[in-house]
């Protein structure tokens, strides 16, 4: 659990961010990225220098769990754990953050995009990511997500006034540079989300 541990891309990670494209009008839109390394670091190799770091767009904090395995957790903490998971959106790491509660810090951030009245691009972490997907179709976190969120893909959700989400399309694929791929400066505001890349493992995190 990488969580807020500020470990830069391994070698692996730029090479796979390095395969990533969206289309050329993506690049004019505004684009908000995590303060963490790892986020800083995929938007630049994917093109973008101009950004502007967005503090509340960091990865939930897994507090006590950070650095750990879940393999070790389950060894260590046995079927408190599980009661834990059970929570679902509650489920509150020791010293850490709730997926609600990272979708309460993302509240002011999103009524903000949605005022701008046009597109934009964020590059975030799974965590966030995770939570936003959760808050659009209101899933409550318990079991698996009615839809995996893919390796190397983007996903594209709609901002109400009030800051209220609903998903637009998910899992678009940053590899193949699609012509099909979605355009900004819809009606409707609307943000694509990209996880940054985990250096140790080489998925998103």
């Amino acid at each position: 659990m990488q969580g807020r541990t500020d470990i830069s891309l391994s070698a692996a990670g730029q090479n796979q961010v390095g395969q990533w494209s969206l289309p050329k009008s993506w690049y004019v839109a505004p684009w908000y990225v995590s303060p963490l390394k790892r986020a800083q670091q995929t938007a630049r190799i994917m093109g973008k220098d101009t950004l502007t770091t967005e503090p509340l767009l960091t990865e939930m904090s897994w507090g006590d769990w950070e650095g750990k395995r879940l393999p070790e957790l389950r060894e260590t903490l046995g079927p408190k754990l599980q009661a834990m998971e059970d929570q679902g959106l509650d489920l509150l790491p020791p010293d850490g953050e709730s997926p609600r509660q990272v979708q309460d810090r993302l509240l002011p951030f999103l009524i903000k995009l949605a005022k701008q009245d046009c597109s934009a691009v964020c590059v975030a972490h799974k965590g966030i990511i995770r939570a936003i997907y959760a808050k659009a179709i209101g899933w409550n976190m318990l079991g698996k997500p009615p839809e995996k969120l893919r390796d190397n893909s983007a996903h594209l959700f709609r901002i109400s006034r009030s800051g209220s989400l609903e998903v637009s399309q998910m899992n678009l694929s940053l590899l193949d540079n699609s012509p099909d791929f979605p355009l900004p400066n819809s009606p409707v505001p609307n943000f694509s989300t990209k996880p940054d890349h985990s250096p140790a493992t080489g998925k998103k995190r």
